[in-house]
């Protein structure tokens, strides 16, 4: 099953104070980027956001479980906390420092 696009559009919403967040579509799911690096995935109409200690502290006892199978676990956010943006955006804003930037794969010839 895959996510909603209303979802997707719900979220990102929801998000819409920090600059330049926005969603793409992957694998038949989406992923979340802010300052181009993923930082949240939704699968399955559920929001999984990168499990990062800033996080962690941050959410205190965070409910994991995988994106999709096979995946390694992530912070599960339950769909009535999505109604709090400014709790949204303070988690993303905490976790981004900590993930990597993508690798910048060179063009083949």
């Amino acid at each position: 099953m895959s996510s909603k696009q209303e979802t997707i559009d719900y979220l990102i919403g929801k998000l819409d104070a920090l600059p330049g967040v926005y969603a793409r579509k992957f694998f038949g799911e989406y992923g979340i980027y802010y300052r181009d690096k993923v930082v949240a995935m939704v699968c399955d109409d559920q929001l999984f956001v990168k499990p990062i200690a800033a996080g962690k502290s941050f959410l205190g006892d965070p409910e994991y479980a995988p994106p999709y199978p096979g995946a390694k676990d992530h912070f599960l956010i339950p769909e009535d906390e999505w109604e709090d943006s400014e709790r949204l955006c303070e988690l993303i804003r905490l976790i981004e420092p900590e993930i990597k930037p993508p690798v910048k794969r060179m063009k083949s010839k």
